[in-house]
């Protein structure tokens, strides 16, 4: 939507409205934005960027360097490149307003490389920890392709300002999933929710009515039990209720018509169509606020679950981001990966309380 959709026309969207579309359309209460998407700007618009996402309730939270960075060239000119890069990226977060900033590694899986990018890094961390910016390491091949190879060049560079951005794509990529969220997401500030392809929705048992309904006569067969007495007293009048006998023959006085239901009725009632009949009555509609029931869609190259509940398993409680990766409509994938997301965090807290 933010790009160019042919030669010489403009994109659908524009930067400085992505803030609203994604509060009021989208649902989502902040922003995970890539390097590309800001090609040629300079301060003035970052600013602007950043003054229409907090003026939205979209803030901007994390910057995501596009192309991966070559720390672990052999030549100074290809280091130093990337040490420059990633100290822009930096600064730039911090004029958007994010808490951090995310690059990717390019570098082979050589314990002499890793003791060079770590040191390559310092200089960045330290220009992010004046900025009061947190750097993180996402996931690339190489040296930073396992659990275990991140954690060691973290503790290598040192200092509080350097982390992870796992993500779920990566993490089920691996032979053990769960063990490496459990291994990076302590060091998160920010965690990507990939997904690629949501289906038909997570089925769980369906809970057991406690109160059995008298099912009506088959044609042509006489009702039984419950269902015989109703049949009789709908027989005996044509308002369907049994006439009561009044003292000394008189004609009995109608009972007052009752605004509340009798007990026995109550939970024969449908709650939404108690809900129109008040709305009807009040002459207003239905909160529109309240928040809609959530449902799980089946995410069928992963289960979305065990990831969910392995970074809530950690206490984590910082930024998801959702990045729909798959195709069709881009909207509609965010929207189900928005709500499938949530009813899963909402299961994984529950069976934590349990």
């Amino acid at each position: 939507m933010l790009a160019p959709v042919g030669k010489g026309k403009k994109p659908s969207l524009d930067m400085l409205d992505l803030p609203r579309h994604t509060r009021e359309v989208l649902g989502l209460s902040g922003l995970t934005l890539s390097t590309d998407l800001l090609a040629g700007a300079d301060r003035a618009r970052l600013e602007a960027i950043r003054e229409r996402a907090d003026r939205a309730g979209a803030a901007c939270l994390l910057l995501i360097e596009y192309d991966p960075q070559n720390f672990g060239s052999n030549k100074e000119a290809d280091v130093l490149a990337a040490t420059t890069r990633a100290r822009k990226v930096v600064e730039a977060a911090q004029i958007l307003g994010c808490s951090a900033a995310a690059i990717k590694v390019m570098a082979p899986n050589d314990d002499a490389v890793l003791a060079r990018v770590a040191l390559a890094l310092k200089p960045v961390v330290d220009r992010a920890e004046k900025l009061d910016i947190n750097l993180l390491i996402s996931p690339h091949d190489g040296l930073t392709g396992t659990s275990e190879r991140v954690t060691e060049l973290l503790k290598k560079v040192g200092g509080f300002r350097i982390g992870t951005y796992p993500d779920f794509q990566t993490a089920a990529g691996t032979a053990k999933p769960v063990d490496y969220l459990h291994r990076l997401t302590p060091y998160a500030t920010g965690v990507c929710a990939a997904t690629v392809k949501l289906t038909d929705p997570l089925t769980d048992e369906p809970p057991k009515s406690s109160k059995k309904v008298a099912e009506p006569a088959a044609a042509g067969k006489p009702a039984k039990g419950k269902a015989a007495k109703i049949e009789e007293e709908e027989a005996a009048t044509p308002g369907g209720a049994a006439p009561k006998k009044g003292k000394k023959g008189a004609v009995p006085v109608p009972p007052p018509v009752e605004l509340i239901a009798d007990e026995d009725e109550i939970d024969e009632i449908d709650d939404a169509e108690l809900d129109a009949e008040i709305a009807a009555l009040m002459g207003e509609a239905i909160d529109d606020d309240l928040p809609p029931k959530l449902v799980a869609l089946r995410h069928e190259p992963y289960d979305l679950y065990p990831l969910v509940e392995a970074i809530a398993a950690v206490g984590y409680d910082g930024p998801l981001s959702v990045d729909y990766r798959g195709t069709g409509d881009i909207t509609e994938g965010i929207l189900k990966s928005r709500d499938t997301l949530l009813a899963l965090i909402a299961r994984a807290k529950d069976k934590t309380a349990g």
